[in-house]
């Protein structure tokens, strides 16, 4: 039934949006920066706001040793004072104008966003260059920022998703960068020097290897004058290669023992690098499996059938140097190991005998109608823009996209679900204590208590994978993106 219902939606929001595409983003073009950067630029005057997505290759995978959290720890003190401002005067100046800027990373990326009135811009483009060129790293800063990892990374110990999410990431790569956490660890984070902070940015805040995205309310010949101003003092110097990956997964059941009443089942295999032509086949074979919600096969016979979670998700997410199938599902400590059986269950037979027509259509009709919702603002068009930069796509690439999603086969997905959705490769993590029958739960360390929050206080980083191609997030993935 609720498969059903999710199609007839799903066909009422594609009847609804069909006469229109992402308007904006269908008439994308390049703006000149030099070689060492990408600029895509869609116009937009419906409303006077502009929006810049900046992705730079300064994610955690450039972490050096002992130092896991650098990256993310540089990129948080991005808005905490720069030039002549401290970090109140920053806010203070970003607030006065409803300038809203952010800083993240994930394992590739630095991705900064920066959205703004049209009649702003300027200011907020001046703030950016100064946060670049010239970062304070004021020691109270450097305090505050570290305590605040600090704490969340005691909070993650109670928390049984992210201890799952840690330390499947960190079994799956096997001693790469990608395996450590994006926010490090306790000890590293407290060795960190604000030299050390220095030091990264110098060596990665840089247009090397930088790709902007802007839509909005700005024509192309005053967004390349813009551009060109705010990123002419920034260094050019060139960043170090990201280390290759080696083997990937530690197939078999990991437990992260903890004395909680609901476990977190990560789950894991290798996936499909995104210029593998089996990529978006693969894709549209892992909406069906795990990605797609109440739709997914997943949810149907973990949740439907047998009532043993609230939800179960997987999702393909594709880095610069490894792709990774994970998934995620909590349920009670004594139904973990019934609920790990039914999801390799489920995908030996998705791997075996691939999904039906109408599974197939249905997903079609869902990745292609919704595909214009994340163009429905500047905001979200620039963040699809850059997420597509990122993932190394050409400029008309979102023209195609839906094309190459309808072009997709019955025997495409079935040959791919069979080279993906091998439950003997699999690696899974559970946080928490499974529950045999007639035997006691495993004991853990008991988990860190933090102090609580202040008010005020910006929420605290989760370690996740990288952005990437999903549908629905898990603690073990990235905020949703179309492929």
């Amino acid at each position: 039934m609720m498969r059903r219902l999710s199609a007839f939606f799903a066909a009422i929001l594609v009847a609804g949006m069909a006469w229109t595409a992402p308007a904006a983003a269908a008439d994308i073009k390049p703006i000149d920066l030099g070689k060492k950067v990408e600029v895509w630029f869609a116009e937009d005057h419906t409303v006077p706001i502009v929006s810049f997505n900046i992705s730079m290759p300064a994610g955690s995978a450039y972490d050096p040793a002992g130092k896991a959290g650098l990256a993310t720890f540089a990129a948080s003190l991005m808005d905490e004072g720069a030039g002549n401002l401290n970090s109140k005067a920053f806010h203070e100046a970003l607030a006065d104008r409803a300038i809203r800027f952010s800083a993240r990373t994930d394992r590739d990326w630095l991705v900064i966003s920066v959205t703004s009135l049209t009649r702003n811009v300027p200011e907020a483009m001046r703030l950016l260059q100064m946060a670049l060129t010239r970062p304070r790293f004021d020691a109270d800063a450097v305090t505050r920022v570290r305590a605040q990892f600090i704490q969340s990374l005691e909070q993650e110990q109670a928390e049984p998703d992210r201890m799952a999410a840690r330390t499947f990431m960190r079994d799956f790569f096997n001693g790469h960068p990608y395996g450590h956490s994006t926010i490090g660890n306790i000890a590293d984070i407290k060795a960190i020097s604000v030299q050390d902070i220095r030091d990264f940015a110098k060596a990665h805040w840089v247009k090397s290897g930088m790709k902007i995205a802007v839509a909005g309310d700005i024509t192309q010949a005053d967004a390349a004058k813009l551009l060109g101003s705010t990123f002419l003092p920034v260094s050019g110097a060139s960043v170090p290669a990201e280390r290759n990956v080696g083997k990937l997964g530690r197939p078999g059941v990991h437990v992260v023992p903890m004395p909680v009443p609901q476990a977190t089942a990560v789950f894991g295999l290798p996936g499909i690098m995104r210029q593998d032509p089996d990529f978006i086949p693969g894709y549209v074979a892992n909406y069906i499996l795990g990605g797609g919600g109440f739709s997914s096969r997943l949810m149907t016979e973990v949740r439907e059938k047998r009532g043993l979670t609230y939800g179960v998700s997987t999702s393909l997410s594709s880095m610069n140097k490894a792709s990774v199938m994970v998934g995620s599902v909590a349920t009670r400590a004594d139904a973990v190991r019934q609920t790990v059986q039914v999801v390799r269950e489920t995908m030996a037979k998705f791997a075996q005998d691939g999904p039906t027509q109408q599974e197939l259509d249905d997903a079609k009709t869902y990745l292609t109608g919704s595909f214009p919702l994340a163009f429905a603002s500047n905001s979200g068009t620039a963040t699809q823009m850059g997420a597509f930069q990122r993932q190394n796509l050409d400029i008309g690439y979102i023209a195609r996209r839906n094309g190459l999603i309808n072009a997709v086969t019955l025997s495409d997905v079935k040959r791919v679900a069979k080279r993906l959705f091998d439950p003997a490769r699999m690696t899974v993590v559970i946080g928490g204590s499974p529950v045999d029958a007639g035997k006691a739960p495993v004991q853990g360390k008991p988990p860190v208590r933090p102090a609580p929050e202040k008010p005020g206080m910006p929420p605290k980083p989760v370690d996740k994978p990288a952005p990437g191609p999903v549908t629905q997030p898990s603690p073990a993935t990235a905020p949703a993106k179309s492929p």
